[in-house]
């Protein structure tokens, strides 16, 4: 999927509303487990009960890969099932260097078919570039995390004053275009948000930590949005499990439909951040 037609669908539906299918087999209603792949069947019903509401599913294959080659057929079956013309994340968190790294990109974007896939830069350019290499495919690279351990090194200052995660940005928007990368910054970050848009005003921000981990997302898209929205809001738990019963897609959508209602006014109503000195 490219730029134009994200935010086409963006405007469209009215929201930047990512849903997250992290799904836990332990967590997910027990009348599922007779089915013989539980994990899909609750996929499935998530997202018929939600992909009127949202523009990208997020999929984190960490609750999959767990589950052996089971897991994978999960996976496989569920980017198989999301509907064409919904924005697709791989939240595999890659980050290796030359041919290894071009495996993954082959793995997530030909295999599977993803639209993007996560990566950590800390290896550096030659870790992040092989993603960037095909066409209409983004790689969203970690920029400032939601995490507690975000301070251990993106918020430490460099000597020139600057944090560190802010040269992360700089120096990786240099290796790709607005077009084909993304960051990740995380919800719970709300006071850097206006100064990482100022640092890279163009280009789209996947924001997890709303909902469960407490983020705001008046105050993140006050801060966050540019002309395109730029912004991709990722709820996971908050969502999917809503409820625990047989109707846990009703309770499922009915929290999606709150999240898109406030997008669609959000979006009409906010005009995008100025940009500020950082």
């Amino acid at each position: 999927m490219n730029r134009q037609e994200l935010v086409h669908s963006i405007r469209e539906k009215q929201s930047y509303l990512c849903i997250g299918l992290d799904t836990d087999l332990h967590r997910i209603p027990r009348h599922l487990h007779t089915h013989a792949d539980p994990v899909f069947a609750f996929n499935k019903a998530i997202i018929d009960a939600t992909k009127d509401l949202c523009v990208s599913y997020k999929i984190n294959t960490a609750f999959y890969e767990c589950m052996g080659i089971r897991g994978w057929e999960s996976l496989q079956r569920t980017i198989e099932y999301i509907p064409e013309g919904i924005f697709t994340i791989a939240d595999a968190k890659r980050g290796d260097i030359g041919n290894t790294a071009t495996q993954y990109a082959k793995t997530f974007f030909d295999t599977y078919n993803f639209d993007s896939v996560t990566v950590a830069p800390y290896m550096g350019q030659d870790s992040v570039t092989p993603f960037l290499a095909f066409t209409d495919k983004w790689a969203i690279m970690l920029g400032l995390t939601s995490n507690e351990g975000s301070k251990d090194f993106q918020l430490q200052r460099m000597e020139d004053g600057e944090y560190l995660y802010e040269k992360v940005l700089k120096t990786g928007a240099g290796w790709g275009t607005p077009d084909n990368l993304m960051f990740v910054v995380g919800a719970t970050q709300t006071e850097q948000i206006a100064r990482i848009r100022a640092l890279v005003p163009d280009h789209f921000f996947l924001v997890p930590g709303v909902g469960a981990q407490g983020g705001d997302l008046a105050e993140i898209s006050k801060r966050g949005m540019n002309k395109d929205c730029g912004l991709l809001v990722n709820v996971s738990r908050g969502i999917i499990y809503a409820g625990n019963g047989e109707d846990f897609a009703a309770d499922a959508r009915t929290a999606a439909l709150q999240y898109q209602s406030e997008m669609a006014s959000l979006l009409s109503s906010i005009a995008p951040a100025p940009a500020v000195g950082v």
